[in-house]
């Protein structure tokens, strides 16, 4: 296909603007995935997207620049005074680049051919690319909170389960897992549906026990399987990768195993007798200690655990704990909250 300067000039000089564009927001994209998600996949896509742009940045387009007769130069709009955060950076780089190829496209239809083909190919993939990295966001979001995390709140059925999560998110609990066994699909959806919205106000991850269509359906933070549950690559490829799966362990071979299933987190346990898992022989201090040299994935020792108990834990080198019991049958779930926080901080 032959390419052509465009008779007129300012054609030219907005070309090559919005080459310059495009080319400074692939770069911000590119920056972000490059130094925070370490994701080659997309790193690379964005790269390569740069330079293909840049390889059709041809010499007539760059002479045609005149930036001192550019009456546009250094306006700017007060929204972009606005972006506080890393997703609305994201959001507006991505616009910017997508405008740009837009408007390269539509300019150098009919002199440059092979840039048009280009602008739009990139265009298209970009939209589907700009959600990827805003799930990355997303997925690197939660898992910052999981890390930050020592305490994490398994619900049981309560007539007052709603206050009780409410005074345990106050009292600084980060991370609550539903989990309930006793009533009816709906019900469940429904109640699920309000502790993820009260979660959400307090910044807290929301964590389904079992069910995979349940997280889907609510859009929770993921799901929790255990031993006998749906296969850890079946609820990734549902989930997507954004999404937190933990995974309950009751041995070194199935901590290993969890781990090289793509696990994010897990549950180590029952340490001692539980009522909510009566099934269960409890492992002990001891195995917690071996998992701690076994993985390098963070996992919160759970099973029976209180304010009673958790200094011999903590004693192994215990770091993270899960509780149900100890706060959901306290007479004072804030209290109680906050003395287990303070033991483990």
């Amino acid at each position: 296909m032959t390419v052509t300067p465009p008779q007129d000039s300012r054609i030219a000089q907005l070309i090559d603007a919005n080459l310059d564009r495009a080319r400074e927001g692939l770069r911000v994209l590119e920056d972000w995935c490059r130094y925070n998600h370490e994701n080659d996949e997309v790193v690379l896509k964005l790269k390569n997207f740069r330079h293909q742009i840049g390889h059709h940045h041809h010499d007539f387009y760059r002479n045609a620049r005149a930036t001192s007769r550019d009456k546009g130069l250094g306006l700017s709009h007060p929204s972009q005074k606005d972006r506080f955060s890393i997703e609305q950076i994201i959001i507006a780089n991505a616009a910017r680049i997508q405008e740009a190829l837009r408007v390269i496209e539509e300019y150098s239809r009919s002199t440059d051919p092979p840039l048009a083909k280009i602008c739009s190919e990139i265009r298209y993939e970009l939209y589907e690319l700009e959600i990827n990295i805003l799930n990355l966001i997303l997925y690197s979001s939660r898992k910052n909170t999981l890390n930050l995390s020592n305490l994490y709140l398994i619900t049981s059925y309560r007539k007052n389960e709603k206050e009780i999560i409410i005074k345990a998110l106050k009292a600084g609990i980060k991370m609550v897992q539903y989990r309930c066994k006793r009533t009816a699909d709906k019900e469940q959806y429904y109640q699920a549906k309000e502790l993820a919205s009260i979660c959400k106000k307090f910044n807290a991850l929301f964590i389904i026990n079992d069910r995979v269509d349940l997280s889907l359906a609510l859009n929770a933070d993921g799901v929790h399987l255990g031993q006998e549950d749906i296969p850890t690559y079946v609820a990734r490829e549902l989930l997507g990768k954004d999404k937190l799966i933990g995974k309950s362990t009751h041995s070194i071979k199935e901590i290993r195993d969890a781990e090289e299933e793509g696990c994010d987190y897990l549950g180590v346990g029952p340490i001692f007798s539980s009522n909510t898992k009566k099934d269960l022989s409890p492992i002990g201090p001891d195995l917690v200690k071996e998992a701690l040299t076994s993985t390098k994935l963070p996992f919160f020792a759970i099973g029976g655990i209180n304010s009673d108990n958790l200094l011999q834990l903590k004693s192994k080198g215990v770091k993270r704990i899960a509780v149900s019991g100890a706060i959901m049958n306290s007479k004072s779930p804030s209290l109680e909250t906050r003395k287990i926080l303070g033991m483990m901080s």
